[in-house]
């Protein structure tokens, strides 16, 4: 043989043995075709087919594969939004073959049952109950996929809302009632604090008033005990009740002037400040309280009289 034969000849057997040999990665499956009529499925590792008869159609993968659908509907209260589903799905190892014949696309067909399901839910809903219920609608489009995409062999392994985007106008209003809300709710809470804070404040003033007129009335109640000494023990040098009043009158208006005058950039001024004012101001006193007496015991005769008038009628 000539060497142009043993050429031929090692390319044939090259072509061969390369025909006959494939490999199918982990987590995929190849589907191989005798002549354009399907032979059978073959798993991860070195694989053999019939050289120049069978071939591989095609290959698919065996993993978790994610589509993102984004539809736009509108809710219950005529708002349009749009809502993004992410759908995790995969190829049951058991059925390759539907998946690969049945389907020539199966995103697409994927992506006509969540519009078809979404724009079913989600009219049923106003805007707010889709934030709160999207985990239902999720659900209800799960539920659908899981029904029609068993038959094609495929799997749906989670459905998720994973955005949920109303129109720009819309979130804008949204914000302004939040920030509304909000708004009213803090002015309720300083609201509260301002009343709590005067009702503390006039507890407070209260309190500093109670104590302020039992100070004075203790102060009160000391200079009266101090007087009464005074008075004892000038009657114990001879001097009667009156001529000690005045003289103790006498000294705390010359205690008092001497108070005001020590007193640095005072305003104040004491009228009358002649040496005769604190007899005066005790004679006016005895006279006063004298009167009052003398009023007291007329009034307190003529009831007598009247109750007795009474009696005898």
């Amino acid at each position: 043989m000539s060497i142009i034969t043993y050429s031929l000849l090692g390319f044939l057997a090259f072509v061969l043995l390369f025909g006959t040999f494939f490999i199918v990665k982990q987590q995929s499956a190849a589907i191989v075709e005798r002549f354009g009529k399907f032979v059978g499925v073959r798993h991860s590792g070195l694989q053999l087919k019939i050289p120049i008869i069978d071939r591989v159609a095609g290959r698919l993968s065996l993993r978790i594969q994610q589509l993102d659908v984004v539809v736009e509907t509108k809710t219950k209260d005529d708002v349009f939004v749009k809502i993004k589903v992410s759908v995790q799905y995969k190829v049951i190892k058991d059925k390759v073959y539907d998946a690969f014949y049945k389907l020539d696309f199966p995103q697409d067909q994927i992506t006509s049952y969540v519009f078809d399901v979404v724009r079913a839910e989600v009219p049923k809903m106003i805007l707010d109950d889709v934030f709160e219920k999207k985990d239902d609608v999720a659900i209800a489009v799960k539920t659908e996929l899981n029904d029609a995409m068993i038959n094609y062999g495929f799997d749906i392994i989670k459905t998720l809302v994973t955005d949920i985007d109303p129109d720009a106008q819309v979130k804008d209003s949204m914000n302004r009632i939040n920030a509304s809300e909000r708004e009213k709710v803090a002015a309720q809470f300083e609201g509260d604090a301002q009343r709590i804070l005067i009702v503390e404040r006039a507890k407070a003033e209260a309190e500093s008033k109670r104590l302020q007129g039992q100070g004075i009335a203790d102060q009160r109640r000391e200079i009266a005990r101090g007087l009464e000494d005074s008075v004892k023990v000038l009657n114990g040098v001879n001097i009667n009740s009156q001529e000690a009043s005045a003289l103790i009158v006498v000294t705390q208006h010359y205690d008092t002037l001497q108070s005001v005058g020590s007193a640095s950039n005072s305003n104040l001024i004491l009228m009358p400040n002649s040496p005769q004012a604190g007899s005066e101001m005790l004679n006016n006193m005895v006279a006063s309280f004298t009167a009052s007496n003398q009023i007291g015991e007329a009034m307190k005769r003529q009831r007598e009289e009247e109750g007795r008038s009474k009696k005898d009628k």
